[in-house]
């Protein structure tokens, strides 16, 4: 677990399974993936096999030791839901999750319709409001996973609308606490147009959902700030936004 994180939507990350493989467009210059394989064949790195796909059993308790509420991305260097993480190691982390319940978790996806299916198959209503579920879209073409994070049983759902790399279009936003967006950052980053970047924030506006612009994106991640006509955008979900606060300032 890193016990602070460079990400402005979150505080700490926890990476219970490392690795991948790509599915998407919006995959294709995944930072995570270039990290890890920089380490491939080091004898004794955690990443000495590169991006391959891990579980981590010893760091499935790490939450469970940190006592200061912490805004924690599950997974930051991995998708909790690929096809190949079994089920019964899922439903530990989601153990461990339900237990630590002063944090709150934040588990971002590609595989949107395998979460759906195991929210359904794990919570008859909704999942507790401290763990929030979310997709990654990164254009028009990715948009069926919103329905299917719609169709999930959640308590809080957001969307990553990050690396934006083409127009989303119109988006079905009930049901949705939160949206992210920013572009692509690295040494093969895909510009992206501040028309997408506007289209996203002006539906949240209009369906009343908060938007938090996390990047223009570049070469490096912070190459292009954060404004986006002329402020910045750092909205927070309303039912969180009191003990997130609470959290940070303990």
């Amino acid at each position: 677990m890193a016990q602070t994180s460079s990400i402005e939507w979150t505080d700490a990350t926890w990476n219970p399974v490392t690795g991948c493989t790509k599915i998407t467009p919006g995959c294709d210059n995944c930072y995570a993936a270039r990290f890890a394989e920089r380490w491939r064949g080091i004898p004794g790195h955690a990443f000495e096999h590169g991006f391959d796909l891990a579980l981590r059993p010893e760091r499935l308790a790490q939450p469970l030791e940190w006592r200061r509420p912490r805004m924690i991305f599950v997974n930051s260097m991995s998708d909790l839901f690929h096809k190949d993480v079994p089920r019964s190691f899922v439903d530990q982390v989601f153990d461990t999750m339900e237990a630590a319940d002063w944090h709150t978790f934040q588990v971002l996806t590609k595989r949107s319709s395998l979460m759906r299916d195991y929210l359904k198959s794990r919570y008859a209503t909704r999942s507790p409001d401290h763990i929030w579920l979310g997709v990654s879209v990164e254009d028009a073409k990715a948009k069926a996973r919103v329905r299917h994070l719609r169709e999930a049983p959640a308590g809080v759902r957001f969307l990553s609308i990050e690396p934006l790399i083409g127009p989303v279009g119109p988006m079905e936003l009930d049901g949705i606490h939160w949206v992210i967006a920013g572009g692509e950052s690295g040494p093969r980053a895909r510009p992206m147009q501040i028309e997408w970047a506007r289209d996203v924030r002006d539906q949240c506006q209009a369906q009343e959902v908060p938007f938090f612009f996390k990047q223009w994106g570049g070469f490096r991640p912070k190459s292009g700030g954060r404004d986006l006509d002329g402020r910045e955008w750092s909205e927070w979900p309303a039912q969180a936004r009191e003990s997130i606060l609470a959290g940070r300032a303990a």
